[in-house]
């Protein structure tokens, strides 16, 4: 069978035949439609992920929309080593196939599953988001980002406030629903007064923080009190992505003065979570809450489109 075959760390996989794969007990053997490029797969394919492989050849992909051999459409993951979901066929558990709904076309599903279940879990299985609290999404520019702002309205956020880099997808942001928006590519000092000034009286009871280096670091500093205060709520930041930096510098001012809890997305819930969640994302995708943009590659162009960047939008990988 044709699929994405990784050789060399920190290489693309390149488009070739590979072993058939056989179904053990509790497996079976899944048609691929389709399977999006995620960030997490070039991180595994790059060697920076802890679950890089050790050993290879492998195939890339963690999850992908499939048919059952009776036919079912699911959204499944966790192939076996080394087969992986960019590929015309793959191994999975049977109990991590998940039928999708009959309203719900393959790409899209390939694109939300994963960022929509990353996000609706960093906000309301991490971060607990409670009806009525408002939301601070840092990186809100990019797929699981926007994705973010819709859940938390959807969880019922009071007020969500989007920051990112790209004006055009803030602009869209903001029509799409999101209270107010802040550009982070502006001086420092304009950036803290723009934090401060959404932040208001009431402040950030959720900060979802998709870019960690210097707008954290910002931000952290515009939240920072500079007398003693009543404390009137915590802030909870929950940490996903590192995409303008991998480290910050934290005063200890900031955790002393400032009710303020720092974590991180601890890895995957429980099976009977996840597959919750999961469902939740598929319905709402499915009726339209949750668009993401998609542009389709064909497995033959793997390797040129591993090694492109598509802003904004999933590439999803048609067999």
């Amino acid at each position: 069978m044709l699929a994405a075959v990784l050789h060399t760390i920190g290489k693309a996989p390149r488009c070739e035949d590979f072993l058939e794969c056989s179904a053990g007990d509790g497996e079976v053997i899944v048609e691929v439609l389709a399977a999006a490029i995620k960030p997490v797969d070039r991180q595994i394919a790059n060697g920076t992920h802890y679950a890089s492989p050790k050993k290879l050849p492998v195939i890339c992909g963690t999850d992908g929309v499939g048919r059952m051999p009776d036919g079912t459409r699911v959204l499944f993951g966790g192939a076996r080593a080394p087969y992986g979901a960019i590929a015309q066929r793959a191994v999975v558990r049977r109990g991590f196939c998940f039928p999708l709904p009959e309203n719900l076309d393959e790409v899209t599903a390939a694109a939300v599953a994963n960022p929509g279940v990353s996000a609706w879990l960093t906000l309301g299985h991490r971060a607990k988001l409670v009806r009525g609290e408002n939301v601070l999404v840092l990186g809100a520019t990019g797929v699981t980002g926007r994705l973010a702002v819709k859940i938390a309205k959807l969880l019922g956020a009071a007020r969500v406030v989007a920051a990112g880099r790209n004006v055009r997808a803030l602009d869209e942001l903001r029509q799409q629903g999101a209270d107010a928006v802040i550009p982070l590519d502006v001086p420092r000092h304009e950036l803290a007064a723009a934090f401060a000034r959404e932040a208001g009286d009431s402040g950030f009871r959720v900060v979802v923080d998709y870019v960690w280096g210097k707008p954290t670091e910002i931000f952290l500093s515009a939240i920072t009190r500079s007398e003693f205060a009543a404390i009137t709520g915590e802030t909870r930041l929950v940490q996903v992505g590192e995409s303008a930096g991998p480290t910050i510098e934290l005063p200890a001012a900031v955790l002393r003065s400032t009710p303020l809890t720092i974590m991180g997305t601890a890895g995957l819930p429980a099976r009977e979570i996840l597959a919750e969640t999961l469902q939740k994302v598929l319905s709402h995708a499915g009726a339209g809450d949750l668009p993401v943009e998609t542009e389709c590659v064909r497995l033959a162009h793997i390797e040129s489109a591993w090694q492109r960047e598509a802003p904004g939008k999933r590439l999803v990988v048609l067999p």
